[in-house]
């Protein structure tokens, strides 16, 4: 029983009479005060069709708490439209919003001595956001994911929100006609759920199932789909259940349980903001956990699923061809997941999986036989040098050769990137840094799928490598590397490079280099000046105060266990 609970339980009298009669205005009655309440943080937003649907789950949650002998208290937290905001000054509250999701929750659950969480989400910063919350909290919680929204079709082909960015590239490079781009942009989101390749979103429900904090499918269900309200449903009852047993996060979220999650991520082709939140939930967690251990278990895992960005498919058939318990047990059986770690549900990770097969259907080609992979190693390279001290992280995916030396096209910001990108003046060969978009340095950390998808759509993704100390939107890929580490904002050897330097990517060798001499680096360094802050109040003033590193997840408080 947890101390919310038994407080509620022993503690009578006048003394309680304010704090019951609030709490019979909301809908108590005399035998409701022994019951867990149940914190319901409801996502819902017309802002992004990655939520608009998530209200009509969060009620039927909140029928089921009851149901199992809960009291829900619905309240709301905010998101942000990754894919609306993407490309403007807006996207640099983006990461930011995680934290005022984790922040949001927290306050409501702690502030009304709340027993148990059940958040919904759908958009990318929703998941890692309620995820930071719950491990902060250590109370009961489990996540319920929007859902994946179904694909759009053009001309016998399935279209996600990258194929609009994408087309803008071919565009500007002349390959397509303002009809085709208008037409691409009308059919590319036709209703409800996250954008749906393996993006951000759909990586992180499916880390998110893989450590045992929602139920079995539900990070790959279509929003639009009747199974993802009884999903809801389940798994309002499921955490109910755990409020009575004490089913702590500190129990399920063990090291273990990010193992397994990193390993899911390399074999499903996830994208790169999933190492900046699983560091960020760990760290909140208190699990020793380095981005260099990403860089250990993607040597050891293949690339199994044939999926968007770089890949054929969407989230929908991989829900079709088994979804993630499929290629959980693809990796259990081949020893690459841990099946004694513990779920939500008071299972096991292999109890879980004891009656999914050990190998996919053959009738399809989604997820592929474990001897015929895509990639014979995990597709997010941690790259280390002098000119990522840190560490960095190579989206190597779709790419023939995964390295790269060239002439540095430097730009101080995403926009003058984009710019020279739609004129023409980015050539095969050249090196592109984006620089000062860090956590500290944008604020906020944005993401460049604006200036990828345009390298991409001008036919130029194996032949120019992007930098940054930003991040990459999960639809990006190519010869892409971001979060570098320290960023230019703090000093970091990415705000020394020169336009003309020559800067090598090699994601054989794991290596992020600026081919220039060490002394000629300290000759610049004595004239390098920080920039001034861009913003010093309000949110992202704050933000930039605060923030860690992007090699410790962009935390906002750092735990130095």
């Amino acid at each position: 029983m947890s101390d919310n609970l038994r407080s509620k339980i022993v503690t009578q009298g006048a003394q309680r009479s304010p704090n019951r009669a609030m709490l019979r205005a909301v809908g108590f009655g005399d035998n409701d005060f022994v019951k867990p309440i149940v914190g319901l943080a409801n996502g819902y937003s017309t802002i992004t069709p990655c939520n608009m649907g998530i209200n009509d789950l969060a009620k039927r949650a909140e029928s089921a708490i009851l149901e199992a002998g809960g009291m829900p208290q619905m309240f709301g937290t905010i998101t942000i439209s990754d894919g609306i905001s993407m490309g403007t000054e807006g996207m640099k509250y983006s990461l930011v919003s995680r934290d005022v999701i984790a922040d949001s929750i927290e306050t409501a659950c702690n502030g009304q001595s709340m027993d148990g969480v059940l958040a919904i989400g759908g958009c990318d910063k929703n998941m890692p956001g309620a995820m930071i919350a719950i491990a902060r909290m250590n109370i009961p919680g489990i996540f319920v994911y929007g859902g994946t929204i179904k694909p759009g079709h053009h001309k016998g082909k399935d279209l996600t929100i990258v194929s609009a960015f994408e087309a803008v590239g071919e565009y500007s490079a002349g390959k397509i006609d303002e009809t085709e781009l208008l037409a691409i942009e009308k059919k590319a989101c036709p209703g409800a759920g996250s954008c749906g390749g393996m993006f951000t979103a759909n990586t992180m429900s499916s880390a998110i199932e893989t450590m045992g904090m929602s139920l079995p499918y539900s990070s790959t269900m279509a929003a639009e789909d009747a199974e993802k309200a009884e999903s809801t449903a389940q798994s309002a009852k499921v955490l109910v259940d755990a409020i009575k047993k004490q089913i702590l996060p500190r129990d399920i979220l063990t090291r273990k349980a990010f193992e397994n999650a990193i390993s899911v991520i390399m074999a499903i082709g996830g994208s790169t903001n999933a190492v900046l939140h699983l560091l960020a939930i760990a760290n909140t967690m208190g699990v020793s956990l380095t981005i260099d251990d990403f860089e250990t278990i993607r040597q050891r895992v293949p690339v199994i699923c044939d999926l968007k960005p770089s890949g054929k498919y969407v989230t929908t058939n991989l829900h079709n061809a088994g979804g993630i318990p499929q290629v959980m047990k693809m990796l259990l059986v081949n020893g690459l997941l841990h099946g004694d770690a513990l779920t939500i549900s008071g299972e096991t990770i292999a109890e879980i999986l004891k009656d999914v097969p050990d190998q996919p259907p053959t009738d399809q080609d989604v997820i592929h036989q474990w001897d015929n992979p895509l990639y014979k190693e995990g597709h997010l390279a941690i790259l280390k040098g002098n000119l990522a001290q840190e560490g960095s992280v190579a989206k190597i995916s779709g790419v023939k050769n995964p390295k790269i030396t060239g002439p540095a096209r430097v730009f101080e910001s995403e926009e003058d990137c984009l710019e020279a990108i739609l004129a023409g003046k980015i050539k095969a060969g050249d090196v592109v840094i984006v620089r000062y978009e860090g956590p500290k340095g944008g604020p906020g950390m944005r993401e460049m799928l604006a200036p990828t998808s345009a390298i991409i759509g001008a036919g130029l993704g194996d032949k120019v490598g992007l930098i940054t100390d930003g991040r990459f939107s999960g639809g990006s890929y190519g010869l892409v590397v971001g979060h570098v580490a320290p960023e230019a904002y703090v000093g970091g050897n990415i705000a020394l490079v020169q336009e003309g330097d020559s800067i090598t990517i090699d994601a054989h060798e794991k290596l992020l280099q600026i081919n220039v001499s060490e002394d000629e680096l300290a000759k610049r360094r004595q004239s390098w000046q920080p920039p001034a802050p861009r913003y010093t109040r309000g949110v992202l003033g704050k933000y930039a105060k605060l923030v860690s590193s992007s090699s410790l997840g962009a935390v906002t408080d750092l735990n130095l266990f």
